[in-house]
């Protein structure tokens, strides 16, 4: 063992001496072995060790550095004190970019210390959000350092964001102290890490969280809540919630949409059907509510998309309605959101006129596999559309090839077919 040591190391300082950093790398990797860690040849060229990694760290390429960070965390404490100066030296470029996540790897307080000390004093906003991200990752111990930095104005967003990166229930109690912050991002990154805990004294925050003046904090107040769903009779949250539908930001009122369809009541789905058709909805938000009435998995959800497809006058919101009823995969809902398309089909509305709508509804009855579909589906062959044609045929294929391609023969055979009908079975049978 002492002899390959020793020959992995002659090797090592050769490479060094002809800057061959690839093989320096080499030896690195296998001198530090966890079966290596305690033999004394190891621990006694330890300084060695530690001084061609950090040639390497300055001298090699990118993927080299990479590889080489994973050297540092195995040589552990001793390699703290030179990545400490490289993170204070200025000149030292992306250098101190490896320094800060090899230190955050290291989870020693001494490390620990000496990010936090970098993010008071560093001007570099970018090195600032990695040493922010390393704090994260090193967890519960450096949760105590990066509450002392809340109290500063210069440190505090940073230490937040740190914090929120941390995700243990130690950060719930330094955060709380900043859901009031003046600063806005403050206040929606806390908002946002809370949402994770399942801790009493956070629903009142969030509860407080949905009138706030930034649309950021109410947006991640109402997220929070929507995964709250076991509280949802106990907090009231439906007519918390409801309001939110109408803000004045998209994105909070999409948030809400999500919301209410995991409350999943058919009083939900009652006020997003209400939203859904007034007039004054922006489409992204109706789309958003279109989803939403889909994902709550209730015939009622069904029953108000229905109402909703023969209310509205716009075609990408009628074929954003067929679309989700076609992706409906609760057996005990199929049967229904079968029939509405179905309906849809033999009803007089514009919209079964338009060529993309059509083509939506055969690939969602064909998603549904209900065979009662086939005969409708073969009717709207029909259609002189080629692209509808095609859609029609994959549904039926998908659907009952075999009963559907009989079909098709059998009218090939009545006198009464229409011209285009026969045009269009015709068709189908030479795509088959």
């Amino acid at each position: 063992m002492v002899n390959n040591i020793n020959q992995l190391l002659e090797k090592a300082r050769a490479a060094h001496d002809a800057g061959d950093w690839s093989r320096v790398l080499q030896c690195l990797q296998k001198l530090i072995q966890e079966e290596n860690a305690l033999d004394p040849e190891i621990v006694k060229n330890q300084a060695y060790l530690l001084e061609l990694a950090l040639s390497i760290l300055e001298m090699g390429d990118f993927q080299q550095r990479w590889e080489i960070a994973k050297v540092f965390v195995r040589l552990g404490n001793v390699a703290i004190t030179p990545l400490i100066d490289i993170l204070q030296d200025e000149d030292a470029s992306e250098l101190r970019w490896y320094a800060v996540r090899i230190l955050g790897d290291l989870k020693n307080p001494k490390a620990i210390a000496s990010l936090v000390e970098f993010l008071q004093t560093t001007d570099d906003e970018e090195l600032k959000a990695i040493a922010a991200a390393a704090l994260g990752q090193i967890g519960q111990s450096a949760i105590a350092a990066l509450s002392e930095l809340l109290t500063s104005v210069d440190t505090r967003i940073l230490a937040v964001r740190s914090l929120s990166y941390i995700r243990q229930p130690e950060i719930i109690t330094p955060l709380l102290n900043v859901v009031q912050d003046p600063l806005v991002e403050i206040r929606a990154i806390a908002i946002e890490a809370l949402s994770s805990f399942h801790d009493s004294r956070i629903p009142p925050i969030l509860l407080n969280a949905l009138t706030d003046v930034a649309a950021a904090v109410r947006r991640e107040a109402v997220l929070g809540l929507s995964v709250r769903t076991d509280l949802h009779q106990e907090l009231d949250l439906l007519a918390k919630l409801q309001p939110r539908l109408y803000d004045f930001n998209l994105e909070v009122a999409q948030a809400a949409a999500i919301a209410l369809s995991r409350i999943g009541s058919d009083e939900a789905a009652k006020h997003l059907f209400i939203v859904l058709i007034s007039p004054p909805t922006p489409i992204k938000l109706q789309l958003e509510i279109i989803r939403a009435l889909s994902w709550m998995k209730t015939l009622s959800g069904l029953e108000y998309l229905q109402q909703a497809f023969n209310q509205l006058s716009y075609t990408t919101l009628w074929l954003e309605i067929v679309t989700v009823l076609g992706r409906v995969s609760d057996s005990t809902l199929t049967a229904s959101s079968t029939e509405i398309l179905l309906s849809i089909v033999r009803s007089q509305h514009p919209a079964v006129e338009i060529a993309s709508i059509k083509s939506a509804i055969a690939l969602s009855l064909g998603q549904l596999g209900n065979i009662e579909a086939i005969e409708p589906l073969i009717s709207l062959l029909a259609d002189n559309n080629q692209v509808v044609r095609l859609h029609i045929v994959a549904a039926l294929k998908n659907l009952a090839p075999e009963t559907a391609y009989q079909q098709l023969q059998q009218l090939l055979n009545n006198p009464t077919l229409t011209p285009d009908l026969r045009k269009g079975v015709t068709a189908a049978l030479a795509e088959w």
